[in-house]
């Protein structure tokens, strides 16, 4: 049955003032794109980058004076610690927040930088949150980042305020995980404007709440890295699942290229810096599976914006390679003086900037006097690199590889529907 709307309205008047309220920006570049009116929850605005400071801040306001004499206790490897810590501080609460050993450095000091002293145990998020319920014993309150009714009403704040401001949404997607952030705003969408469609979005790398609707029950699935981290959870609160089954409409699932897509777009026609969970929405839609009337408002909601640097540049360069504007090409050469010059004059005729370029001479298969060259280039989009390649075969030069090509662009979305 989910979570009451007066809950969720509730939640909204203790968050007012102590959270920020998120834009929601319509984007006319997505809108052309996707003949729709496209708009944006920029929940990356948040305090700490993200959502998660809703939920946290209103379970221990409305629980202050039940808490353990220690304070609270939170497992997370990133958005989830910096929301708790941050709500503890401004409740006057002691905060111990249990992360991985593998956190990262950039959120365990952003963590400790919002009052909370963080713990490193375990080497996977289950035994750091196996070691954080171990602290109940000792005084502390627990705090579950999504299987919870008082975090996902808090989390529900956000579908109030986007039907504020766009009351005749015809869909919402939403970034699934745990399932709070979802469930939250369906309770909340549903009881205001039961017409507005709630669709949740996945990494097919990791489809738990996908599966779960499949097969109808909640269950562990043997999920695997992805760009979009902060989702990787590899099984759906039991709480969300009963919300997300009777409200959500159907959830779809999004590759790690289209992920990575979504990021590169999001950077650079609306300047938003997106972490993986926070683009799989915009990389839902570019995976060109949903069929709605002309026109449609469409929110996507940005849940969060946490990346670290080097992950990020990481990503950006992959959703270039999915856009057509980084290419790879290896080609077999003469090991002789001028042969690579050749290489390269053809090339620069093309417009095509080097970026790397790589020699490989111990390739048993070769012939003592050839080697492999393997470039990588700056190109224009899809037809600028397919022009590039054709070129170079043109010129007589044997290609032995190359990337990225047309064939797996855009490939058909994966559906689940309850």
């Amino acid at each position: 049955m989910g979570i009451r709307l007066d809950a969720i309205q509730r939640a909204a008047q203790m968050l007012r003032g102590r959270i920020l309220r998120t834009p929601l920006v319509y984007s006319p570049t997505f809108s052309r794109l996707f003949d729709a009116e496209v708009y944006l929850k920029l929940e990356n605005l948040q305090k700490t980058g993200s959502f998660k400071i809703r939920g946290a801040t209103y379970k221990i306001l409305l629980r202050r004076e039940n808490l353990g004499p220690q304070g609270v206790v939170a497992a997370s490897a990133g958005n989830h610690a910096q929301g708790v810590a941050l709500a503890a501080r401004h409740a006057g609460v002691p905060a111990l927040i249990v992360m991985p050993e593998w956190a990262s450095l950039t959120k365990q000091e952003a963590t400790r930088s919002y009052g909370g002293r963080v713990l490193l145990h375990g080497r996977t998020l289950a035994e750091s949150l196996e070691k954080a319920k171990e602290f109940c014993e000792q005084g502390y309150t627990f705090i579950h980042p999504y299987d919870d009714p008082d975090i996902i009403a808090g989390q529900g704040t956000i579908g109030l305020e986007i039907l504020e401001d766009c009351p005749d949404a015809h869909a919402i997607l939403v970034p699934i995980g745990g399932g709070g952030l979802i469930a939250g705003m369906a309770s909340a969408v549903k009881a205001v404007r039961p017409a507005t469609e709630i669709i949740g979005v996945q990494a097919e790398v990791c489809p738990s709440a996908w599966q779960a609707l499949r097969e109808g029950r909640v269950l562990r699935v043997e999920g695997s890295q992805s760009i979009a981290d902060g989702i990787t959870v590899k099984e759906l609160g039991h709480e969300p699942f009963e919300t997300i089954r009777n409200s959500v409409s159907r959830v779809v699932l999004v590759d790690e290229e289209h992920i990575a897509e979504a990021i590169l777009l999001l950077l650079e026609r609306k300047k938003v810096l997106a972490e993986g969970a926070g683009a799989v929405p915009l990389g839902a839609l570019l995976m060109g599976r949903f069929q709605w009337p002309s026109g449609a408002k469409i929110v996507l909601v940005v849940s969060g914006g946490n990346v670290d640097s080097p992950l990020l540049g990481r990503i950006l360069t992959k959703g270039l390679v999915k856009g057509g504007r980084m290419a790879r090409l290896t080609v077999e050469l003469p090991d002789v003086p001028g042969a690579l010059a050749g290489l390269l004059a053809v090339i620069a005729s093309e417009g095509a900037n080097v970026l790397h370029i790589a020699h490989n001479r111990h390739v048993p298969h070769l012939p003592i006097h050839v080697t492999l060259v393997t470039l990588e280039l700056e190109t224009r989009g899809f037809a600028h690199a397919e022009s590039l390649l054709s070129a170079v075969r043109s010129a007589g030069y044997t290609l032995v590889s190359s990337s990225p090509t047309k064939g797996n662009h855009f490939p058909a979305a994966l559906v689940a529907k309850p």
